[in-house]
């Protein structure tokens, strides 16, 4: 699953994003309800987790009756302290698809997430993701390019699943930082350079045409030359 959390609690926002990224899902962060907005708007997502209380001028619920107004339908998972019986009716009735309050157990919050995204009607979980020859199956983990079977290391796969669902955008290393590497490194270290130039190695040596590219000063693109 491709997940946006809304959420501005820096705590739960990593046990969140620590739990999703170690069972496989991608998952975008915003700390706040106009950044939220803007992300669940433009991208592609397969759940949506929005925090009810949210800094700034449009909370949890707002950015649901925006979406909702739009023609948005994407599945929203409401996350909220607010545990009362109306809390959670008002949340349902501003479109929200399913409310869960806090503290929660990461594994009914994975539950949730996965029914949601079964139930979703027109909204289809992306298993295989393709850019170019290059294939990646997210289910068993095989990745193709030209019709040849590419042997990955568990981080290498991670990696190219994050610039496959970015194809055609730069990707800063503070974003693979994030979002490939569960803990934070210092930014000069050569971890990020280390595997993608393994990457690199494994999809592009004696195919042909560069996919995956250096952007000199900020970071990396996955695609063919413009």
């Amino acid at each position: 699953m491709k997940v946006l959390l809304v959420e501005d609690n820096e705590r739960v926002a990593q046990f969140v994003r620590k739990g999703l990224l170690e069972e496989g899902h991608a998952i975008d962060h915003a700390d706040n309800g106009r950044d939220g907005l803007y992300l669940a708007a433009s991208g592609q997502y397969d759940v949506l987790i929005l925090d009810r209380m949210l800094p700034g001028s449009i909370d949890g619920l707002g950015i649901v009756e925006a979406l909702r107004k739009t023609g948005n339908k994407t599945p929203i998972l409401i996350l909220s302290a607010l545990a009362q019986v109306d809390d959670r009716i008002r949340g349902l009735r501003a479109g929200g698809d399913d409310y869960l309050t806090k503290p929660f157990a990461f594994g009914e919050l994975l539950a949730r997430l996965e029914a949601l995204a079964r139930r979703a009607q027109g909204v289809e979980i992306q298993t295989v993701l393709n850019v170019a020859d290059l294939r990646i199956d997210l289910l068993s983990h095989k990745v193709v390019r030209a019709g040849k079977p590419i042997q990955l290391q568990r981080r290498e796969f991670k990696l190219l699943e994050y610039l496959m669902r970015h194809a055609g955008q730069v990707v800063t290393r503070t974003m693979l930082l994030e979002n490939v590497w569960e803990h934070h490194f210092d930014l000069q270290t050569n971890v990020i350079d280390v595997h993608v130039s393994r990457l690199r190695q494994k999809i592009d040596a004696g195919f042909g045409a560069t996919l995956l590219h250096t952007v000199r000063g900020v970071g990396y693109r996955l695609g063919r030359d413009a």
